[in-house]
């Protein structure tokens, strides 16, 4: 039959050990299978995989037979990424009457504002570290400017590499 077994977590020579009572008195020759489920936390920075080790020990005469069996169980860490945007404002019409004009240095001679905002957001469960974001951001069309980025900002602690040339013109 199926019995739950008692269980008692304890240190051991610095390794985290869990003792498990399987039967007192157990007749000679029995034969047990014992499933356990553990939960571990913790495991980030654990690389992609977990070794345990396991032994069965009898508090009667030691036994000469090899008891012990190593046990590794691969890591996965799942997180689901969500990338929100949105643009302010949400539509831009130039007038067909409007040119850019040249050698300005006043923003409103190059276009109409927009500033467009990006959140990456982790859904879980597991932590992110080290993710990265790649925005590629369409500047010309045709030979001619499309967007004129003006500057960047982040929050967060997030870093920016490879930067696309900001306010070249000095606007």
């Amino acid at each position: 039959g199926q019995e739950k077994l008692n269980c008692n977590p304890k240190k051991e020579n610095g390794s985290h050990v869990v003792l498990c009572e399987l039967g007192n008195p157990m007749k000679a020759g029995a034969r047990i299978t014992v499933g356990m489920e553990l939960s571990v936390s913790g495991l980030e920075d654990m690389g992609d995989a977990i070794t345990f080790h396991l032994q069965l020990r009898s508090k009667n005469s030691p036994s000469s037979t090899n008891t012990s069996v190593t046990v590794t169980v691969p890591v996965e860490a799942e997180a689901v990424m969500e990338l929100r945007g949105n643009s302010l404002p949400a539509i831009t019409v130039l007038p067909t009457s409007w040119h850019r004009v040249e050698g300005s240095r006043r923003p409103e001679d190059h276009g109409i504002r927009v500033e467009h905002i990006y959140e990456l957001h982790n859904k879980g469960p597991s932590t992110v570290s080290g993710a990265s974001l790649r925005l590629a951001v369409p500047t010309q069309l045709g030979g001619r400017t499309l967007l004129y980025l003006m500057e960047l900002g982040t929050e967060g602690g997030m870093k920016c590499t490879n930067l696309p040339p900001l306010n070249p013109e000095e606007v």
